[in-house]
């Protein structure tokens, strides 16, 4: 069995930059690079397989195709999205519904994430949450453009972790580097742009669909679990919901560090420092599958990397 190497999608946007052509040597097209999805299997983007027997082919097409990969899972699309995201400017502040809302207004799933922060600039902040307690007290808020009273403004340094449930205002703002790992869906609701144009224009709000989406009062939960440190390896999960399961890992030493893999499939993404899985060299930007069936992966070397699975 292989793993499977995956070549990003990369996503040109307004308010992106170009980190993850420098930092991840991802080939892009512009100066305004916002989204590498790095496995990604939906309408909008998708990874390509570099290498082995399935060299060439989309995610999309292992899963329409190949369906015993993923231990023949139930669906009709990969349950999972994986994007490294350079804000160079603020994003717009947002919410995504849940799976009832947007199958009865979308046709398509909502969207659950999370945000681990690779990197950021000093003093840089996120959009995570809100103030108002009640929905008339969050549409007046809003009506008013009162941004700076609604909005709950969290200051961020490398390594944090943020857990996004559908209904939850947030924005990534400028100056950040963030690991997202979602439900694969595509579904945005804008409910501020800060008044900016695209193309002449101001870009479409949301506003209506917002408010019937975001949760209220918000309650923002620490989702981390205690860490782990075995025979130089660290690790910590960072959130076990019914969606996901994502794990930081750390590994460190002269010895092999052995990770299981008993699920449907594992996904790897690598952030940081230098090494090797099953004797394969890999690198910061790395992001790679295993498949259901192959059960264990050894690392060696000095690295940081996220595991995440259904």
């Amino acid at each position: 069995m292989e793993l499977l190497f995956m070549k990003p999608y990369c996503k040109e946007v307004l308010w992106g930059g170009t980190k993850l052509a420098e930092k991840f040597g991802y080939e892009t097209e512009g100066d305004h690079t916002g989204e590498a999805w790095v496995v990604a299997a939906n309408k909008n983007g998708v990874s390509t397989v570099t290498e082995g027997e399935y060299a060439g082919k989309t995610l999309t097409e292992l899963w329409n195709e190949h369906r015993e990969l993923f231990n023949n899972m139930q669906g009709e699309e990969f349950p999972l999205l994986v994007k490294l995201i350079d804000a160079r400017d603020d994003l717009s502040i947002q919410v995504h519904p849940d799976d009832a809302y947007a199958k009865v207004n979308e046709n398509c799933k909502g969207k659950t994430e999370c945000w681990y922060i690779v990197d950021c600039d000093e003093g840089a902040d996120i959009v995570t949450g809100h103030k108002a307690q009640t929905k008339e007290e969050l549409k007046k808020l809003v009506e008013e453009k009162r941004w700076s009273e609604l909005l709950n403004i969290r200051p961020i340094k490398k390594g944090d972790f943020f857990f996004i449930s559908s209904g939850t205002v947030h924005a990534i703002r400028k100056g950040t580097l963030i690991l997202e790992i979602q439900q694969n869906s595509d579904i945005t609701y804008r409910l501020y742009d800060y008044d900016r144009l695209q193309n002449g224009k101001p870009r479409e709000l949301h506003t209506a669909k917002s408010l019937d989406v975001i949760t209220c009062p918000q309650e923002l939960k620490d989702t981390r679990e205690a860490e782990k440190i075995y025979r130089g390896q660290k690790s910590q999960v960072l959130v076990d919901c019914p969606l996901f399961t994502v794990t930081k890992h750390m590994v460190s030493g002269a010895d092999e560090v052995v990770i299981d893999n008993p699920y449907d499939f594992l996904i790897v993404n690598v952030l940081e420092g230098t090494g090797s899985v099953d004797g394969r060299k890999i690198k910061p930007g790395d992001s790679f599958i295993a498949p259901y069936g192959y059960r264990k992966l050894a690392f060696s070397g000095t690295l940081t990397f996220m595991t995440s699975h259904v």
